[in-house]
């Protein structure tokens, strides 16, 4: 099995976080997925953006959730990145539109944790079925019950238990909550132990945000099923390198 390699906020080494250039960029660096993350608006759309507020990357203040989608769309981020002066924060299903012909795999992940955004999930699996990518989609939260919320819509969706903070029996809480894989912290990873218990298990390893080379290298050889990642680009070139290796020793 190849660890595949997941570009965090799409290739935002590269490129503004969780924009369509951040996404489009993944795609031509071969990425096996995206990660991204939706608030919702005042008018109810799902914004792909990070942070509850607009300031970290963009030229605005205050929460996303006092905006309309159209409002939002104004705010530049030259301030940080200058040469993107066209790229805006993106809807959802914009982010599907552009990322469905190519294949990749989607990890939503739902910023429930400080505000709660009353019917979001129902809405973002109303989005990916209209997308037609149902099967191609993973959906993660720091707020848990959005998981389970998740699971009770549509007990087909696939779940990733976020967390980066540690508490006792991780897997086993996972599968109590019907969560299908565990998205861990690289902190996590340090120790094999994690490892162990998740392949007993059954739960796919999904590993954010890995950044560092050695890192990279390390959970490769260990055999975990995703890493994500600013860097994808770097983290492929490893991670192809690991699997022809792997191949190679296979037929032998």
């Amino acid at each position: 099995m190849r660890t595949k390699v997941w570009a965090h906020r799409g290739a935002s080494a590269y490129a503004p976080e969780n924009t369509l250039e951040a996404f489009d960029l993944a795609i031509r660096q071969k990425s096996d997925g995206i990660e991204l993350d939706i608030q919702m608006t005042k008018d109810g759309k799902l914004a792909v953006i990070h942070d509850e507020t607009v300031g970290r990357i963009w030229d605005g203040s205050g929460y996303v959730k006092d905006y309309t989608m159209e409002e939002l769309k104004k705010f530049r981020c030259t301030r940080f990145w200058p040469d993107f002066g066209n790229s805006v924060i993106p809807e959802l299903k914009e982010v599907l539109e552009l990322v469905k012909p190519s294949g990749l795999t989607v990890n939503i992940e739902l910023k429930t944790g400080v505000f709660r955004y009353k019917g979001i999930e129902k809405e973002v699996l109303k989005q990916v079925k209209n997308a037609g990518m149902e099967e191609r989609v993973i959906y993660s939260s720091f707020h848990h019950p959005s998981i389970i919320k998740v699971k009770q819509l549509n007990p087909k969706a696939l779940t990733g238990l976020l967390f980066s903070d540690g508490f006792i029996n991780v897997p086993g809480y996972a599968k109590l909550i019907g969560a299908d894989a565990l998205h861990p912290s690289l902190n996590h990873l340090r120790s094999k132990k994690l490892i162990r218990k998740a392949k007993k298990k059954k739960l796919p390893l999904h590993v954010w945000t890995v950044n560092e080379k050695d890192m990279m290298e390390y959970l490769t050889e260990q055999g975990i099923e995703v890493i994500i990642t600013n860097y994808p680009d770097l983290a492929k070139e490893i991670t192809d390198k690991k699997g022809r290796l792997h191949d190679t020793i296979s037929r032998i």
